[in-house]
């Protein structure tokens, strides 16, 4: 569910005065994480790492309130829900997008990934949760190391995103480079840091 706000009600009250109207509102992050942890999960449990990674973003920006809202248009919304997008190559053999609901339970969210990525191969529709839940978008370019990518400002898709490659292996251990871009209305620098160190933390405590 979503609803416009009064941005003078909330704590990014400033922030929308100040980045609302700027030529480019949005910010880049880079940071490596140790993705060790996924790896070995994903082997043994034969699950798919970039699903594992999905959870561990839904879960890490769940304690951060910032991404309960986003500018949409001239308004600040706010939503009850959190989404994680992920980009999946349909039967035609090109790209469709695909919304996933972060629950906390994984195996919940692990069924729901599989079933619903399937559904958008197999029909060539997107699967599009905007309307209820704040979307965290993604995009895994698993063919190839990248050390990160800046995203543009359309204005009109305000939305977080972070993009990866092809994680990679030094000595036992596995890393992975990640960028994060973010629209400056919404967060500040220390709220996306906050996310970052909470994807790690999700990463390491996975289970």
């Amino acid at each position: 569910m979503k609803r416009e706000v009064d941005y003078k009600q909330t704590s990014r009250a400033k922030a929308f005065e100040l980045w609302m109207k700027a030529p480019n509102p949005m910010v880049t992050f880079f940071k490596t994480l140790d993705v060790s942890n996924l790896v070995k999960i994903s082997k043994k449990k034969k699950l798919k790492f970039n699903m594992l990674l999905d959870y561990c973003i839904g879960k890490a920006a769940v304690s951060v309130k910032e991404f309960y809202i986003l500018p949409v248009g001239s308004q600040l919304i706010q939503y009850d829900s959190i989404a994680i997008n992920t980009i999946v190559k349909n039967k035609e053999n090109e790209v469709s997008s695909c919304d996933i609901l972060y629950t906390d339970n994984l195996e919940t969210f692990n069924q729901e990934y599989m079933k619903y990525t399937k559904e958008v191969s197999d029909t060539c529709q997107d699967r599009d949760l905007s309307e209820s839940s704040m979307v965290i978008g993604t995009s895994a370019i698993i063919n190839t190391e990248i050390d990160g990518a800046v995203g543009m400002n359309s204005g009109i898709f305000n939305n977080p995103f972070i993009i990866w490659g092809k994680h990679r292996k030094k000595l036992f251990r596995h890393y992975l480079p990640i960028s994060f871009q973010f629209h400056h209305t919404q967060m500040d620098g220390a709220h996306a840091g906050q996310f970052l160190e909470n994807i790690q933390n999700e990463i390491n405590s996975l289970k």
